[in-house]
């Protein structure tokens, strides 16, 4: 590119996109010569200005092909199914990966039916603080927990308080619940009544007294129902909660299990099997939508369904087997399909599809990368980013993100606008009209006009990105820079990076979306940039407007 030497002044452009640098510079120009020119000329070069700075104190314009959304009579705020999957890969999904081995038709459909997501994000590589966010649109490095996940017996993360997605939604008339994998924390008492835990990490049973109530948990936060288990599938205790209550105490002693069964130890309630788990919950979804259907046919529904699953333990059940061809891990995301479909079904079944948000995606990247047996499948389960749950690099946090809402969004559609989990507050704020209070949702961005095709110009401010260990990322436009030399997490942890290696990675990651090309030392400025933006969204306590 031919640099026109005006005031020295072309290093604010270093680091974006071409298309906007360019734009930033023919802009800067514009305003330039139009300070030179009569009047007439001066505005046109305002009014180019205007739009250049625009589009770079915003970043990127998102990119939809949803343009225009659909020209629908209002129908009263829609329902909403948020369907969180539990470690499912963006390249498990056979409509984002042509190659996968893994039939996937009923996500496919959501695809087919709404708007595919190309860019989008967990806020985590890993469980606990992925949920926190998308609960409450505010990253869970914010809170105590700055590394790793919670255990089943664990103190609550949500403080008391907070809004939430159900809270917020629940003042707005919705019927609540949350359905499957909790992970966030429970306030378990012993038989005193006292926290049973004042820390993190307590594997074994502190002494839970099952017969009380759990006093904070997904009722305290918003949801008016709950059914489904405290933690991961492979985290004690075994048993099922509903509402605030174990439905049958853990008595029985369960022993450690190594893949595909891959469980701890711990203690187990008599009606509790690993492998019925996952369609248990799904009947549960199912019974809960017909119940509040026939309830109050008027009444809005906000259905959270954290599958339990791909996640381990690997467990399909007989009718999934041989389904795909990736092995049992393969054949349990088939069944992690089927209840999807299972909920779509319903919604149809219940009249309810047509004025139904429902959003599919996964809480991070997939683990079967690091299990040498795997590679037998050729099958791409984080698709062609580099890395796994846990990591910094992609293949850790951008997830599948599928949106169908037939009166709002146009069917076959996608989106490559950089999009996080911890948007859903601000996004769910926007569609009934009532604008977050700055007491919330620090860090949530409303995607409401990338749904509806509303407007082309929509700027998302960058995002944050957390591993396993600790470790940040920061994205903006076409840039990312991870604030360490390795995966940040089990990819490559710290101590296994060679010793010449850079003190932190760049990415451009239009050119190189594999992020095989550190740019860290040959670009110093962008470098700083994000350094100095990162800072900035950490120190300030939120990153949105």
């Amino acid at each position: 590119m031919v640099r026109v030497p005006i005031a020295g002044r072309w290093s604010r452009f270093d680091g974006l996109p071409d298309s906007q640098e360019k734009l930033g510079r023919f802009c800067y120009v514009g305003l330039r010569l139009g300070r030179a020119a009569r009047f007439a000329k001066a505005v046109t070069g305002f009014v180019y200005a205007a739009v250049g700075m625009l589009l770079l104190w915003a970043g990127p314009l998102a990119r939809c092909e949803n343009v225009g959304g659909r020209d629908t009579a209002p129908m009263g705020h829609p329902n909403i199914v948020v369907i969180l999957a539990d470690d499912l890969g963006y390249g498990d999904l056979s409509c984002l990966n042509p190659e996968s081995k893994i039939p996937t038709p009923h996500m496919d459909r959501v695809a087919r039916e709404g708007m595919t997501f190309t860019d989008a994000h967990s806020p985590s590589a890993v469980c606990t603080p992925t949920r926190y966010g998308l609960l409450t649109g505010r990253y869970a490095w914010r809170t105590r927990l700055q590394s790793g996940v919670l255990l089943g017996f664990d103190r609550p993360l949500i403080e008391p308080g907070r809004e939430t997605v159900a809270s917020f939604l629940k003042r707005h008339g919705y019927a609540t619940a949350a359905i499957g994998k909790w992970h966030l924390g429970l306030g378990w008492q012993d038989a005193q009544g006292r926290p049973v835990t004042d820390q993190d990490g307590t594997t074994n049973d502190p002494g839970v007294d099952y017969a009380k109530p759990i006093t904070e948990g997904p009722l305290t936060v918003g949801f008016d129902y709950f059914f489904g288990i405290s933690a991961s599938l492979d985290m004690a205790p075994y048993c099922y909660i509903e509402n605030d209550r174990a439905v049958q105490p853990p008595t029985l002693d369960t022993e450690g299990e190594t893949f595909p069964r891959n469980w701890r130890a711990g203690k187990r309630s008599p009606d509790f099997r690993h492998e019925e788990v996952l369609r248990k919950c799904t009947e549960k979804a199912e019974e809960w939508l017909a119940a509040k259907r026939a309830e109050n046919p008027e009444r809005p529904l906000f259905l959270y369904f954290a599958l339990t699953a791909p996640h381990t333990p690997v467990l399909p059940e007989e009718p999934f087997r041989g389904r795909s061809r990736a092995g049992e891990y393969g054949d349990f995301v088939v069944q992690t399909d089927w209840a999807v479909g299972r909920v779509l079904d319903t919604l149809d079944r219940l009249d309810l599809a047509e004025n139904t948000l429902v959003i599919l995606t996964s809480d991070n990247g997939s683990t079967m990368t690091i299990r040498p047996f795997f590679a037998q499948y050729d099958h791409a389960t984080n698709y062609h980013f580099r890395g796994q749950k846990s990591d910094a690099w992609e293949g850790g946090h951008r997830v599948p993100f599928l949106a169908r809402w037939p009166t709002k969004i146009r069917p076959q559609t996608t989106c490559d606008a950089t999009i996080c989990l911890t948007d859903l507050l601000g996004t769910f704020a926007q569609i009934v009209g009532d604008p977050l209070p700055e007491t919330c949702g620090e860090d949530s961005f409303g995607l409401l006009p990338l749904l509806t095709g509303q407007t082309g110009m929509v700027h998302r401010p960058p995002v944050v990105m957390h591993s396993i260990s600790g470790k940040f990322a920061v994205r903006q436009g076409d840039w990312k820079f991870i604030d360490c030399r390795g995966s940040g997490g089990w990819s490559l942890p710290e101590n296994r990076v060679p010793d010449d290696a850079p003190a932190g990675q760049l990415y451009n990651l239009r050119d190189d979306v594999g992020e095989r090309e550190n740019l860290f030392r040959t670009r110093p400025d962008t470098v700083s940039r994000l350094k100095a933006v990162l800072n900035r969204i950490r120190e300030s306590g939120r990153s949105v407007p």
